[in-house]
């Protein structure tokens, strides 16, 4: 969930090239897979869930109009965390960017249902992306961009080797200053550099 207790800042992170690609490791009875037809549907109610977007509906448009446009893509870059019984209960999508000229490798949209969060499904879909993004896009550096809100996000992002850059991503503003600030009243100990 996010945590808008905290200002909102807006944060760029960068998994550099050269690193393995960590193995997803799910619970029992849980896997990862791809987007099949009619998963927008369940797209739009994790991101809606965790707070995303306002409602569904917006959710569901928001799919449709950034990322249905790409259909093949979708079937190989949107995956998602089925549950007991095959239902999606987490996402993330495994896309690109463009910074000026240059094409990025570009995380998109981690998320898990709440009722389902704390059992690793965020750590896993986390993975089984870097793995996607390494097959379809070659051992590249990853971007993602996410905020203050995020903070448990951003230490399962740490954990992955993402750092927070002070670089630009895909016209995204970066505040990294003023997120950093705030990080450190959440986790002092993942700034112990100053």
């Amino acid at each position: 969930m996010l945590d808008k207790s905290l200002p909102y800042y807006h944060v760029i992170m960068r998994r550099p090239c050269g690193l393995a690609a960590p193995v997803p490791q799910l619970p029992a009875g849980y896997a990862v897979s791809p987007f099949e037809r009619g998963s927008d549907i369940a797209w739009a109610a994790i991101e809606a869930a965790v707070g995303e977007f306002e409602s569904h509906a917006l959710a569901k448009r928001y799919f449709r109009e950034t990322y249905l446009l790409h259909h093949a893509e979708v079937e190989r870059r949107v995956l998602f965390a089925r549950g007991p019984g095959g239902t999606e209960v987490g996402t993330v999508t495994a896309w690109w960017d463009y910074t000026g000229e240059r094409r990025d490798a570009a995380l998109h949209w981690l998320g898990v249902i709440p009722a389902q969060q704390g059992q690793g499904l965020g750590t896993a879909l986390l993975h089984a992306c870097i793995q996607t993004l390494q097959q379809l896009e070659g051992d590249r550096d990853i971007y993602l961009h996410t905020q203050t809100w995020s903070h448990t996000a951003i230490g399962i992002y740490q954990r992955a080797g993402f750092e927070m850059v002070r670089e630009r991503f895909a016209g995204s503003p970066n505040d990294f200053d003023q997120a950093r600030v705030v990080l450190r009243t959440v986790r002092p100990d993942w700034f112990l550099d100053g």
